[in-house]
């Protein structure tokens, strides 16, 4: 009888080859050039545009992401996300309106810092799967806190869960018209939005900002 022998064990696996670590060193690349790319100047800006952002070829890029959809849906998915972990977290607060400020100023924080995450969670532009699907989540918890508020007494009844992000877009147009000229002028306005707002304001708040002044009214609306 011949002697069973076991059979010979598995090549080890062989460590990524250089061309497969530069391929992930890309991507990164691009994606980081995407945010700021995407932040700065909206969902309009082209692959091309990314790709010379990131120091890449347009190739490379496309080999990446097939499209700017593929390239919207990589860079904003987690932000919607991180969006709704606000919303979710707000919810908890002890008080209802002060948790309805908190998500208010914090996701207005968000939305004044990244054009591109206003187009993309706000108007829909792009992002039609996971970014979207982020979105259809975020609707019912915004509801929420909505009439958290307006139970409690505290948010006036006639406040519906559109005029959310409409009020993030005025603030989002305020804060990219004066970016040069008063970074911090949309607080003031959101603010002036929030006593809007209130159901049970007994004096006006105090403002976080000056109004600008002629000139830099001026220079803002240029």
């Amino acid at each position: 009888m011949s002697r069973r022998t076991d059979p010979a064990p598995p090549p080890p696996e062989p460590h990524p080859s250089p061309l497969r670590a530069d391929a992930e060193r890309n991507r990164l690349r691009i994606l980081a050039a995407a945010r700021e790319t995407f932040a700065q100047r909206g969902l309009d800006a082209t692959i091309d545009d990314i790709a010379r952002h990131a120091g890449v070829g347009v190739g490379t890029a496309y080999r990446r992401f097939a499209n700017r959809e593929q390239l919207v849906e990589a860079v904003f998915e987690e932000a919607a996300e991180h969006v709704i972990a606000l919303a979710e977290r707000a919810l908890t607060h002890e008080d209802p309106w002060e948790g309805f400020v908190q998500f208010f100023l914090t996701t207005a924080e968000d939305f004044t810092e990244d054009r591109g995450l206003r187009e993309a969670l706000l108007e829909g532009l792009h992002g039609k799967i996971r970014v979207a699907a982020a979105r259809d989540r975020l609707i019912p918890a915004v509801g929420a806190l909505i009439v958290r508020a307006q139970q409690a007494g505290r948010l006036r009844g006639d406040f519906e869960g559109t005029d959310f992000p409409l009020i993030q877009l005025m603030l989002g147009a305020v804060a990219e018209h004066s970016r040069g000229v008063a970074p911090a002028v949309w607080r003031r306005y959101l603010v002036l939005f929030l006593d809007g707002l209130r159901h049970d304001r007994d004096h006006p708040t105090p403002l976080p900002h000056r109004a600008l002044d002629k000139d830099e009214f001026d220079q803002t609306m240029k």
